[in-house]
């Protein structure tokens, strides 16, 4: 009996050394973990910052070596993801550099350039224009010829028809019924700016599939705090084919960019939603 509670003192006095230990590698894991992923996203290594070098590790660590392994996404998905939360909250020195990072890890520019498109709706034209206009900035400073390739599929004669067939299949009537109560002109003419302009002239474009459309709809709304209209967009993201694990992985993407009241708001709204109710039209992912 003595040896054995020798023995556990013994081990007891080396376990506060042991988990410490532990703990040093965890972090060491962390700060190579952001080297590595620093150096893929930026095709270049981590240097010291001249001017505030504990910040940007703070910040550098946080992103690269942690938010980056969080959730079942590509590095391609998450930088669309962190270029699509930039230009919806006009970080546009930021967004600069994550556009090139978003094509050091294979997204074509046309996909990049859909992914601003797609925040028109949610964040007007200006603010789109801005963020546009740093993507051709970075576009030419490559050598890439403007303007791109084209990825409109409808034609003004159409456009209604095509953008009421993607609502509909994502959230039904809802828009409408909810406006009934508007004076005459306003009850048909406010859903039908919805069908036509977010629908019509957005979604039905090439470069970005639906579902990584609805996707990013989650994100900018999430971005610039748009409580009233995420769960609407949870369920259009269900049946668009994203699942709960990739809506939540994405929410945590955009936390270093927009901070954890706005991303825990529309994590809480992802986390409440029943997957059961919605079954998705374009495959779930």
């Amino acid at each position: 009996m003595k040896i054995s509670i020798c023995l556990l003192t013994l081990a007891l006095s080396f376990f506060p050394s042991a988990l410490k230990a532990e703990e040093t590698e965890t972090a060491m894991d962390r700060v190579r973990l952001a080297d590595k992923k620093f150096e893929t996203l930026f095709a270049a290594k981590r240097g010291v910052d001249p001017t505030d070098p504990e910040f940007m590790d703070i910040l550098q660590n946080l992103i690269f070596g942690e938010v980056f392994y969080i959730g079942d996404l590509s590095d391609r998905e998450r930088e669309l993801i962190t270029v699509t939360s930039l230009s919806a909250i006009q970080a546009l020195p930021q967004l600069k550099a994550h556009i090139g990072a978003a094509l050091n890890v294979g997204n074509a520019p046309v996909e990049i350039r859909e992914a601003i498109y797609q925040c028109a709706p949610f964040i007007g034209f200006p603010k789109t224009l801005n963020a546009i206009g740093v993507f051709n900035q970075v576009m030419r400073d490559k050598g890439t010829e403007l303007p791109l390739k084209k990825q409109g599929t409808v034609t003004e004669e159409n456009r209604h028809a095509k953008g009421a067939e993607i609502q509909e299949k994502l959230y039904g009537t809802e828009v409408s019924e909810a406006m009934k109560t508007l004076p005459s002109e306003y009850r048909e003419k406010v859903p039908g700016l919805l069908t036509d302009f977010a629908f019509g002239d957005f979604y039905t474009r090439n470069g970005l599939t639906v579902r990584q459309r609805e996707l990013l709809s989650l994100v900018i709304l999430a971005s610039i705090g748009a409580e009233k209209q995420l769960s609407a967009h949870v369920a259009g993201n269900l049946k668009a084919g994203n699942s709960k694990e990739t809506m939540l992985a994405a929410m945590v993407q955009t936390i270093p960019y927009i901070g954890f009241p706005r991303a825990l708001s529309a994590i809480n709204t992802v986390k409440n939603v029943d997957v059961e109710n919605y079954e998705p039209i374009y495959g779930r992912k």
